[in-house]
């Protein structure tokens, strides 16, 4: 949903040996860079108001159970920071995206950052747009941030959506720091929100990422393909298995304050690193407790699925 890869539309001049894909990626390349000409910022309240009683009856099927949410500020500009799980159906980003609007509403803006080529797919580019979704690159997610809106990121990316089910309680941000410097420039607060049994309902079997680079999807910044194991053997993104009911747990945890450093301290590779350390150290302790407590989630799950009059998430009454 948010990731920090973005398109590379010079990577043919580099040396790239284009891969079996070239014909596609160079088409898909000419509507990214169409696309970027269009107002960045489209979010539609009403558009996202017909949608919320699609999402929460999807996300039901993985019985959510969201907590810390009084550690959500309830108005102002904050930039959320979370884990990235679950390929595409990502799920928990959903839980997330619910648990905002119900806290915060629909009047105040809310955007999620999304890199660039999911906005030139047709149907899936507009959709993203109207719902809040805005490029990672630029100045976008800067002035989210100073109309006082609330900013979505998932720092891990592909990398970490797509990680082996075995590391599925790892929590890897791909050492991604734009998000860190953004947060010291504007000084907003910072709350993390950590998502658990998400990645358990898929299992991925490996990244794909020599296959990604045969294919020439390196040239978009994708760096992933992955290798996923279904009922019928082993199978790819381009025609997975439906995700398991694994139950999933979305935590808001406090807030972290790095506004004291400054806005030069964006410039301060040490105190970027060090503000790194510090919201990886804070998302896995908490990754690491809610497994501790629910070390089998797809049980669970099952188990919740088809108990009579199991708690459900509400559709947010705005």
């Amino acid at each position: 949903m948010a990731v920090t890869f973005k398109h590379d539309p010079e990577g043919a001049d580099r040396g790239d040996t284009g891969g079996v894909l070239t014909t596609f990626i160079g088409g898909l390349t000419e509507r990214v860079d169409h696309v970027r000409d269009e107002p960045v910022f489209q979010r539609d309240k009403e558009f996202i108001r017909r949608q919320l009683s699609m999402l929460t009856r999807y996300v039901n099927y993985f019985s959510p159970e969201v907590r810390g949410q009084e550690n959500l500020p309830a108005s102002g500009p904050v930039l959320v920071v979370g884990n990235h799980s679950n390929l595409f159906y990502m799920p928990d980003a959903w839980v997330v995206g619910l648990e905002v609007i119900r806290r915060r509403g629909l009047e105040q803006p809310a955007y999620a950052l999304g890199y660039d080529l999911l906005f030139g797919i047709p149907f899936v580019g507009p959709f993203l747009r109207r719902i809040g979704a805005i490029p990672a690159g630029g100045q976008a997610a800067e002035q989210g941030l100073a109309n006082g809106g609330l900013v979505l990121v998932y720092p891990g990316g592909d990398r970490e959506a797509c990680r082996p089910w075995t590391q599925r309680d790892t929590v890897d941000l791909g050492d991604h720091q734009g998000f860190i410097r953004l947060a010291l420039r504007t000084g907003v607060p910072v709350v993390p929100v950590v998502a658990h049994g998400s990645h358990d309902a898929v299992i991925v079997v490996s990244r794909g990422e020599r296959l990604a680079k045969a294919l020439g999807l390196h040239r978009l910044r994708i760096h992933v393909f992955p290798i996923l194991l279904a009922p019928y053997g082993l199978t790819t993104a381009v025609v997975p298995p439906l995700p398991m009911p694994s139950a999933i747990t979305v935590e808001f945890l406090p807030a972290l304050d790095w506004s004291a450093y400054g806005p030069d301290a964006a410039d301060d590779e040490e105190v970027v690193a060090e503000c790194y350390d510090e919201i990886s150290r804070v998302l896995q302790s908490a990754l690491d407790r809610l497994h501790a407590q629910d070390p089998h989630p797809v049980i669970r799950g099952l188990t919740s699925l088809v108990r009579p009059g199991r708690t459900r998430l509400k559709v947010p009454e705005v």
